[in-house]
């Protein structure tokens, strides 16, 4: 990979409010963006308009994006191609980039979540899906961001990951600006795991805001959720300093205390009494850490890993538990020793 990042084509798949500020990083670093959804509608709209209005109303989008209708010709010929669908759409997307694609870009995921059932990590369905003659090799990029500050160049930093620490000079080079600043990891199990995990601490803090608990309620859960976070991050085969760093303890924090956060917003209204059903439907946008959730307690049991807030999270998501009674069974539950690292 160069040195020094020239103007490259790539393909944006998906036009939610992550994918189009990051279309919009892209565009303003001069590269040539091409971003693709299935919503004919939608792409119209950014073609004819500039804008993104479901996702972004206040945001005018870089006249030189092209949303394309066709996902063989947004990756045509592109350099790389970032994925930034739902979770639960990675593989069919990615499945269909493999039967459509005729070179070789590198392939970059900036999701976050655990597929259900198999509880895999994005970049390990991301592997399986897409033939190695068809990817030079996936980088994750993950940490503290909300579309809506990008999107106003907001001051933002973030991870670049990957195996293969040439590719993730590579896209830190492809972002950074005066606004954005990347930092490369090569620890991509950490960073996908902290990404992921971070959603579900975010609906215990939204809950605890919702039943009207104040700043030490909001620091007692994000703490020892990101315990819960190593714990099974490390179980995994993490860096358990990568947890302490932009997609761990910063993503935590980021999507635990913002009304700008989907997860937080969808458990505040938990907390005020509303049922999942009602809050999901209403939210108009995928809550990850719903789904992810329900992996979570399904992996830790697997590996033997202690997760009580998720777990009482899990019972709230689908057992339909009480919020204020999950809450107060989790802080009677039996006194432990803080730094306890059992896994």
């Amino acid at each position: 990979m160069e040195e020094t990042c020239v103007k490259q084509k790539v393909a944006v798949l998906g036009p939610g409010s992550w994918g189009t500020a990051l279309a919009q990083v892209l565009a303003e670093n001069g590269h040539d963006v091409h971003i693709w959804g299935d919503n004919q509608a939608q792409m119209d709209e950014i073609n004819t308009y500039h804008t993104n209005r479901h996702y972004l109303p206040d945001l005018k989008i870089p006249d030189s994006i092209v949303a394309e209708k066709s996902l063989a010709d947004a990756v045509k010929d592109v350099d790389a191609v970032l994925f930034v669908v739902p979770t639960k759409a990675i593989r069919v997307v990615a499945r269909e980039f493999n039967q459509v694609v005729k070179n070789q870009p590198v392939i970059i995921h900036a999701s976050k979540g655990l597929e259900q059932g198999s509880h895999k990590r994005i970049s390990e369905v991301l592997a399986e899906e897409i033939a190695p003659e068809n990817r030079q090799g996936i980088v994750v990029l993950s940490g503290p961001s909300h579309a809506e500050e990008v999107a106003v160049h907001d001051i933002t930093t973030i991870t670049a990951a990957s195996d293969e620490e040439n590719l993730a000079k590579y896209v830190q080079k492809l972002f950074m600006n005066d606004y954005f600043r990347i930092y490369t990891n090569t620890d991509v199990v950490g960073v996908e795991t902290g990404a992921a995990l971070k959603n579900i601490i975010a609906i215990g803090a939204g809950a605890l805001a919702g039943l009207n608990y104040g700043d030490n309620a909001k620091a007692a859960i994000m703490t020892r959720g990101l315990a819960e976070i190593s714990r099974l991050g490390v179980a995994m085969g993490a860096n358990p300093l990568t947890f302490i760093g932009l997609s761990g303890v910063g993503d935590l924090i980021v999507t635990g205390t913002s009304v700008h956060s989907r997860n937080w917003r969808a458990g505040n209204l938990l907390g005020k009494g509303h049922k999942l059903d009602e809050v999901l439907e209403n939210m108009g946008m995928v809550v990850e850490g719903v789904s992810t959730t329900k992996a979570a307690k399904e992996l830790s049991e697997s590996l033997g890993v202690d997760m009580p807030i998720t777990e009482t999270i899990y019972d709230v998501l689908y057992n339909g538990k009480e919020v204020r009674q999950a809450c107060n069974d989790l802080m009677t539950r039996e006194g432990t020793f803080e730094n306890e690292f059992t896994l």
